[in-house]
Parts: C-alpha cells; structure tokens; sequence
C-alpha cells in the first residue's frame, strides 16, 4: 500500500474542483457520471455521490473533477473531499471496476434507401429489438425510449423497428438530404451510450414475447398456419431488406380473403401496396392451388 498525494487545483468554474493525484488513474481514459446509478462501475465515484453536495464526479487520467450544488462552498468542504479520496485511494480502492475500463465496440449506423420515398432504413451493426416493432405516434410509443426520441424530431411521422435496423418515415415537408446525417448520428449516439432502446416490459405488454407469438400461432387454423409459414419464408426476407414487414392478420374461410398489415417501408406506398398485394396473391394462390383466394394489404 502505497500513499497516494491530492493536490486541490481550481478550475475557470467556481463549482468545480479538481483533485489531483500524485498518479495515473485511469488508462487514459476519461469518465463523466450524473449520478450514483450512473456510477455503478466506479465504486470511487459512488462513495462521493454518497456526499449530498456532489452533482458530478469526473475521473480522468490523473484527477478526480468534482461539480457540487450550491449548498455548499468549496472553501468549506475541499480540504475533507481531498483527505476522503487520499484515503480512498491509499488504501488501495478500486476506482473503476473492470466493466467501465472495458473498451466498447465501435457503433456503425449506415442509411439505406427503400422502394417508399417517404422512407428510409438506418441500419446498425448493434441488435436493437427481438422481434418487430412499429409505433404511429409518440403515443404508442411510450414503451420505447428510443423511438420516443426520435419522434422528438418534427419530420419523423412513422417508426418501424425490426432486429438491427430501424425505418423512418418522414413528412413531406423535408428532403431526406436534409436531415439523414441529423438521423444517422442521433441513432448512433443513441445505440453507443447504451440508451434504452425498449422497455423490459414492452414484449409482453405488446404480446411480443415468443410465448405470445407460438400461441397465436398454434390458435390459428390450417391454412392460416400454412400462409404463415409462406410469408414467413418466401416474402418477409425480400421486404425485411427494403426496410419494411409483412404481418399476417386473418384469414376468411368463408369469402377466402387474407388480411395482411403492411409496415415500415411497405405502408403508405400507393406503388408498393399494390405490387405486393397482387405479389402476396399469385404466390397464395399457386402454393395453396385456390385461385378464389384475394389479399387485402392494409397500410400500418
């Protein structure tokens, strides 16, 4: 056990300190934390945050920066943080525990074009969601963090979630060369910080979860399942890489017409609805051999 000097250096802002170390740290690396949840990985910065006039605890290479609320002065208190980190220190207490030092991937965002003008796919390197989601207004999306900050962007009329990817349908008063670099970087931000991107409730409150979707699954009759597997197989993949989903809603015994929900970049596209309606239809018809069977796409 080696002791470790702080040094008390003042900074341009009067409501933060710095404290020296006669040390390195950290690897070079800089960390910032907002708050004592935010500090989980820093035992250090988690024993000031237990001090009620600490706001924000910085660690870098040789310093710990510490910004208090206005309760206090520094003149008041400096001299015992100093002692409480000299200690901490001197005693050999971990700063960062190996979770924080830890390098993180890099994040890629790249944007696509899709078959809908109105919509573009931004896909990422990072899993985003297990299974399919859309949201049609800020409302429905309370369950999503992430698609809540984007529907802060007042061109963002539609978001379509699917695994890696999310497409974003705008309103017609921008141009996407106006703000697709805006979009790319906010997603790739978003997915870097570790953002929540959906609520650990959402699946089973949208009846997401694989449980939900085996039994809806095995409620349905034999030719329901059949035209599941179908789309499943042979459509979902081609408009899944266009950005957008096709979703099975029912099928009548009776008139024989099956309903399907067109998402993401599939929904609102006059060309689209129609080339997959007629598309979904032929297929149907010859892989069931019944040529009395009609499609009807409903936009998401």
């Amino acid at each position: 056990m080696s002791k470790t000097i702080i040094t008390i250096v003042p900074t341009s802002n009067d409501t933060i300190l710095k404290f020296e170390a006669d040390r390195f740290l950290t690897n070079h690396n800089s960390f910032e934390f907002n708050n004592i949840d935010e500090a989980k990985h820093s035992p250090l910065a988690q024993e000031l945050f237990y001090l009620p006039f600490v706001k924000k605890v910085y660690i870098a290479s040789n310093f710990v920066a510490i910004e208090r609320y206005d309760i206090v002065d520094w003149s008041d208190v400096q001299d015992e943080v100093a002692s409480q980190i000299e200690n901490y220190l001197s005693n050999d207490g971990i700063i960062l525990t190996e979770d924080a030092i830890k390098p993180k991937a890099a994040v890629t965002v790249y944007a696509e074009s899709t078959p809908n003008p109105a919509v573009l796919k931004f896909v990422s390197n990072k899993v985003l969601v297990p299974s399919t989601y859309e949201f049609l207004s800020i409302e429905e999306a309370k369950l999503s963090p992430f698609a809540t900050a984007l529907f802060q962007f007042p061109f963002v009329k539609n978001i379509f979630m699917e695994k890696n990817y999310v497409s974003i349908t705008k309103f017609d008063i921008i141009e996407w060369e106006e703000i697709t670099l805006q979009l790319r970087e906010f997603i790739r931000s978003y997915i870097e910080e570790g953002k929540t991107v959906l609520n650990d409730d959402a699946p089973k409150q949208l009846n997401k979860t694989e449980e939900a979707i085996e039994k809806k699954f095995e409620n349905l009759d034999d030719i329901s399942k059949n035209i599941v597997n179908i789309l499943e197989e042979y459509v979902k993949p081609a408009v899944a890489s266009d950005g957008g989903n096709i979703e099975f809603r029912s099928f009548d015994s009776q008139t024989k017409e099956v309903e399907v929900l067109l998402q993401g970049a599939c929904s609102g596209c006059p060309s689209s609805t129609f080339t997959l309606k007629n598309g979904i239809e032929s297929m149907l018809k010859q892989m069931l051999n019944d040529d009395s069977i009609t499609v009807n796409a409903i936009n998401g």
